[in-house]
């Protein structure tokens, strides 16, 4: 059947400091594959730091649309931006003093009127509370548009600090958690610094040579990623960027938003066993995964990151981890793609992998499953 695809624009009023209490927009992709006839069954899609939803989830590239495969399997996708990322609001992005100073000779040439310097707003843009609070109102608008109680969560990298938070303080709202590459300091901080917004900036740049040679430090294996498929995502993120796409070089600059966060730890993972308990947890990565688990481990807890570490935190039985050979921290570009959709798609049917609802695996390239040793 048809895929029936719709943007949507939520009315939401901010938290984030910069703009508190002003109307702003959300933007939602929904990406509807119900069968005609049938209640529908929503899964919403977070993105991580540095790379906006669409490009991330939604690559119209050959195989590569996460979201596409999850609304062929008769799912009702949502794909929503965070202030400061993609095609939602970005407060203070648009001046180029507002980047980090470290990163302004990247706009070169200038953006008119732009003269290097400290930034106009010298704070850090969002935060944990305000990103929980869009997801929040994200989550209340599936909700009354597919008539249910719950969602299914689906979030990459640095999603995990919104997700996983939100599900132990909403378990009634999620209906089971899927965490692709989470990014998890198990000894990071639980409370939110004594005053708000921190001092900083609001804006990181990145530019094409280095996502390309970032990922590439994570390519190991003939194959693991094909060549066109870096163009495709930069130019996927270039147009979730209307104003980064125009400054800098012909290749233009993702800009990326800088936020405080807090609240995501093995306390938080283990609270009240919410997680594996009343909402069920798989946690996915590649082997080659240098971002979710730093190599070598980073001294500083804040940024000494664990996959297994979250999975040993959560206290609830229902709880697997699947380890993917031959990927690194940017498997929805990768060849082990197909196998990650087939592997969510398993997932949000039944909650369990290789019939379990526990315990700890290996995939290999041609998806096949077997318990770690």
């Amino acid at each position: 059947m048809a895929i029936v695809t719709t943007d949507h624009w939520l009315n939401h009023k901010s938290t984030v400091p910069a703009n508190k209490g002003e109307l702003v927009e959300l933007f939602v992709r929904e990406r509807n594959g119900t069968p005609p006839g049938q209640p529908r069954k929503p899964v919403l899609m977070l993105h991580g730091r540095s790379v906006p939803v669409l490009p991330g989830f939604d690559l119209r590239h050959k195989t590569y649309s996460w979201a596409e495969a999850l609304a062929k399997a008769g799912h009702d996708v949502f794909l929503m931006d965070l202030q400061g990322s993609g095609l939602s609001a970005r407060p203070m992005m648009d001046d180029p003093r507002n980047v980090n100073p470290a990163h302004q000779h990247l706009l070169t040439p200038r953006p008119p009127g732009f003269t290097p310097g400290p930034p106009n707003y010298p704070y850090q843009l969002t935060d944990s509370n305000s990103d929980r609070d869009e997801l929040h109102a994200v989550v209340e608008f599936i909700r009354k548009e597919c008539d249910v109680e719950k969602v299914a969560f689906v979030g990459w990298s640095a999603a995990a600090f919104t997700m996983g938070p939100y599900a132990v303080k909403n378990p009634e709202r999620v209906e089971s958690l899927f965490l692709l590459a989470p990014i998890f300091p198990p000894k990071g901080t639980s409370n939110p610094p004594a005053s708000l917004p921190q001092p900083g900036f609001p804006t990181f740049l990145g530019t094409k040579d280095g996502f390309k040679n970032g990922w590439g430090g994570e390519v190991h294996c003939d194959g693991q990623r094909e060549d066109d498929v870096v163009e495709a995502a930069w130019d996927a993120i270039m147009r979730s960027d209307h104003v980064g796409s125009t400054w800098g070089s012909y290749d233009g600059l993702n800009r990326i938003r800088n936020f405080a966060r807090w609240g995501w730890n093995k306390t938080t993972a283990a609270q009240g066993g919410v997680l594996g308990g009343s909402v069920p947890v798989l946690l996915v990565y590649g082997e080659f995964d240098t971002q979710a688990n730093t190599s070598p481990p980073n001294p500083n807890p804040e940024l000494n990151f664990s996959v297994p570490a979250l999975y040993d935190s959560v206290a609830g039985p229902h709880k697997l981890m699947v380890k993917l050979a031959c990927a690194g921290h940017s498997v929805p570009w990768e060849m082990q793609h197909q196998n990650l959709h087939d592997l969510s798609k398993h997932w949000l049917k039944h909650l369990k992998v290789d019939g379990k609802t526990n315990g700890v695996f290996d995939m290999d390239v041609s998806g096949e499953l077997s318990p770690a040793e």
